[in-house]
């Protein structure tokens, strides 16, 4: 005995079609009273022309009918991406072995032989409704647990992109910042000194103002009065040099900072300015091309919530990409003509709506629509072999959406360039 669900738990809307009045009268009136939405076509032409405008959730299909046949109905539903999915029973006459395997073989899920028993029917009805919707809930969940393996993944290797690479740069600046530290301290100690040896000189100088041949050659060849103008000069450098190393260190050690679990208050503006001076010999100009100019356009922003690290990740992202994107676009013109229309990344922030607003523009080439749509996809990428994972992109937009509830979003027109626009909730 077939067990039948609970009648008050299915719903949905059947299609019934079949060309003999008292057929479609028994059935729908089994079926409505049932709960079952009913709909009703007398051929397979008018059946298929009642799908297109609404999908119902079964059909039970009679084979001979006027015009084509349901197993032609049948096959051309199951040929169509939009209907493929829909349960049909037959409902025939025709009781052949032969006939009920051609029905199963195109795509049926049940066979009921003429004449039909009312609640064979709607037990079978029941049963395929409860299974197609047990089928479709099955396949959201696959859908939702396969997003939610990749967004694991995507957290693993940023996770570990983000560790490796903050370990490295966080022991480069300190690295750098014991020795830089020690010169730039003593630079100004080094200048009184030499002030000092300068007027013991001086002093020598004036109290004996004829020193000898032998010093005087020596004063000649060493040239004490360029040697007084350069000497400052020189260490005016060194304190300059000094300084732009203590500032790289410092923009690595924001770069790199370390993301605790809770969000920390951020400044925007450092944070990009610290990637770019990561670039920055990527900007600079190289055999193929002239250095690319990055203008900044910085409004008044407030300090951001935010996990710092992982921002500074996303700005690393589209920045090198927008670099790529440059590079790639250099191929094949000139110097005169780069310069005649630079290239140029620009940064613009802004607030708006309690949201802080990042764009980043290249006017390299831009991108087709088609890539433009799968540009956030996992392991999408249009760069060659070994240079490009498809993984940046798809976990900047995990980083902005899922991890600070914003939103990444990329406008691009072919020939003209990109725009990738950050939004983070203050």
């Amino acid at each position: 005995m077939m067990y039948t669900p609970p009648i008050s738990t299915i719903t949905g809307l059947v299609l019934i079609v079949d060309d003999t009045p008292s057929n479609l009268e028994v059935v729908s009136e089994t079926l409505g009273d049932a709960g079952f939405d009913i709909a009703i076509a007398t051929s397979g032409d008018r059946a298929l022309q009642q799908i297109e405008r609404s999908l119902p959730d079964l059909i039970l299909l009679d084979v001979m009918m006027p015009g084509i046949d349901g197993f032609e109905t049948c096959q051309r539903l199951k040929a169509n991406e939009r209907t493929r999915h829909i349960p049909i029973i037959f409902m025939t006459a025709l009781s052949d072995g032969e006939s009920k395997v051609k029905a199963l073989e195109l795509g049926a899920v049940d066979y009921i032989v003429k004449p039909f028993y009312e609640k064979e029917v709607l037990a079978r009805v029941s049963t395929h409704l409860q299974l197609s919707q047990l089928t479709k809930n099955l396949a959201a969940q696959v859908t939702q647990k396969a997003a939610e393996l990749e967004a694991s993944q995507l957290q693993l290797i940023q996770n570990e992109k983000m560790s490796a690479l903050g370990n490295l740069i966080a022991g480069v600046a300190h690295e750098i910042n014991n020795p830089i530290s020690a010169i730039v301290g003593n630079v100004d100690a080094v200048q009184d000194y030499l002030n000092d040896l300068l007027g013991i000189i001086d002093l020598y100088a004036q109290t004996f103002p004829q020193p000898g041949a032998e010093i005087e050659d020596e004063l000649t060849a060493v040239d004490l009065d360029y040697l007084r103008e350069d000497l400052p000069k020189l260490i005016r450098a060194m304190k300059d040099g000094g300084d732009r190393i203590t500032s790289i260190s410092q923009s690595l050690r924001i770069f790199s900072r370390a993301d605790s679990d809770t969000k920390q208050s951020f400044n925007i503006h450092q944070g990009i300015d610290s990637t770019i001076l990561i670039l920055q010999h990527r900007l600079k100009s190289n055999e193929q091309r002239p250095a690319i100019i990055v203008i900044n356009n910085y409004d008044n922003l407030p300090e951001v919530e935010c996990f710092p690290g992982q921002l500074n990740q996303v700005f690393m992202n589209i920045l090198a990409n927008a670099i790529d994107a440059l590079d790639e676009s250099s191929q094949g013109r000139s110097f005169a003509e780069i310069q005649a229309n630079p290239n140029s990344i620009k940064i613009t922030t802004s607030i708006n709506n309690h949201y802080v607003k990042i764009s980043i523009a290249d006017n390299a080439k831009g991108m087709s629509e088609a890539v433009k749509q799968k540009i956030f996809d996992h392991l999408y990428t249009t760069k060659p072999v070994g240079k490009g994972t498809g993984l940046g992109l798809a976990i900047a937009k995990q980083i902005v959406e899922q991890t600070h509830k914003g939103k990444l979003s990329c406008h691009s027109i072919l020939g003209q360039g990109t725009e990738f626009i950050i939004e983070i909730p203050v």
